[in-house]
C-alpha cells in the first residue's frame, strides 16, 4: 500500500509525551513517510522529546518556545538548511492557567486570558506566518481545537474561548495563504484522557457523558485524530481548507437527551 506522506517534509509542534495527540501524529506521519521534525518548548520538556524523537526516527528535534520570536526565527533556519521545501506544519499547542480553568469564566484574569489566547490562538498566527515561506510548493497546516470553541463545556472556560479564536484564525489563514496553495484547518478532537487534558476539573465525567451519548457510543482516541490528520495533510486533501473537522465520535450533533 502506498504511503500517504512520502517525501513530505512535515513539522509537528506540541509534542509533550507519549500519551499526547501531537505524538500520535508524528507517528503517524512517519508510518506514512513522511520526514518529521518535532520540536519541544522548553529545556525541561528537551529530553523527553528528544527520546520520543529517536524512538520514531524523526528528522531532528529542535527547540521552539511559540511566544519568542527569536526561536520561531532560529526554527526557520534550522528548516532552511535540512528541509528548504517544508510540505506541512502541525500545530498542536494550548496552554491556560490551571487557576483560570478551575473558577467560573468570570474571574479569569486578564493575564491569563491573555496568555491563553497568545499560547493557544495567536501562536498559529505567528507559526504560519514563519513558516509559510518555507512552504514553496504548497502544503498543509492543520491545528487542533474542541467543541468547547463553539458550545459552553463546563470547566472549559478560557480556553474555549481561546480555541474560539484558533477556529476564526484557521478561516483568515485559509483565505489569505489559499493563492499560495497552502491548505489550513483544524481537527476538533473528542475530549482524549491526555497529560493535559487532566488539567480540565471532571475530565472523567466529561468522558463518561460522552461514550453514553454519541453516536458511536464511545470516546474517540489519539490514533483516530492522528489518521484524520494524515488525511487533512495528503493529497487527498487537496481541496479541503478552512474547514474543522469533528473526530468526536459524532457527539457534535447530538441534542438535549438524544442519547436516553
Amino acid at each position: 500500500m502506498a504511503e500517504l506522506l512520502a517525501g513530505k517534509n512535515t513539522v509537528v509542534l506540541g509534542v509533550a509525551n507519549r500519551w499526547s495527540i501531537a505524538y500520535a501524529i508524528a507517528s503517524a506521519f512517519v508510518r506514512e513517510g513522511a520526514s518529521v521534525f518535532l520540536t519541544y518548548q522548553s529545556e525541561r520538556q528537551r529530553e523527553t522529546v528528544e527520546e520520543l524523537g529517536a524512538e520514531l526516527k524523526v528528522r531532528k528535534v529542535l527547540p521552539c518556545d511559540v511566544t519568542k520570536q527569536e526561536e520561531l526565527d532560529s526554527l526557520v533556519e534550522h528548516l532552511k538548511q535540512d528541509a528548504p521545501v517544508l510540505d506541512a506544519v502541525v500545530h498542536s499547542i494550548a496552554f491556560a492557567n490551571k487557576e483560570d480553568l478551575s473558577r467560573p469564566f468570570l474571574q479569569t484574569s486578564r493575564d491569563g486570558y491573555l496568555l491563553a489566547q497568545e499560547v493557544s490562538s495567536y501562536s498559529l498566527v505567528s507559526v504560519s506566518r514563519a513558516l509559510a515561506p518555507l512552504m514553496t510548493s504548497g502544503g498543509s497546516i492543520t491545528t487542533l481545537t474542541y467543541l468547547g470553541s463553539t458550545r459552553v463545556v463546563q470547566n472549559y472556560n478560557v480556553m474555549g474561548v481561546a480555541k474560539a479564536a484558533l477556529e476564526a484564525c484557521v478561516r483568515y489563514l485559509a483565505s489569505e495563504l489559499g493563492p499560495s496553495k497552502i491548505r489550513v484547518n483544524a481537527v476538533s478532537a473528542g475530549p482524549i484522557k491526555t497529560a493535559s487534558a487532566r488539567g480540565i476539573k471532571d475530565l472523567t465525567k466529561v468522558l463518561d457523558g460522552v461514550a453514553k451519548a454519541s453516536p458511536l457510543r464511545r470516546n474517540t482516541d489519539t490514533a483516530e485524530v492522528a489518521d484524520t490528520v494524515v488525511f487533512l495533510t495528503s493529497n487527498m486533501a487537496r481541496g479541503v481548507t478552512g474547514n474543522i473537522v469533528y473526530v468526536d465520535s459524532g457527539f457534535q450533533i447530538v441534542g438535549l437527551g438524544l442519547s436516553e
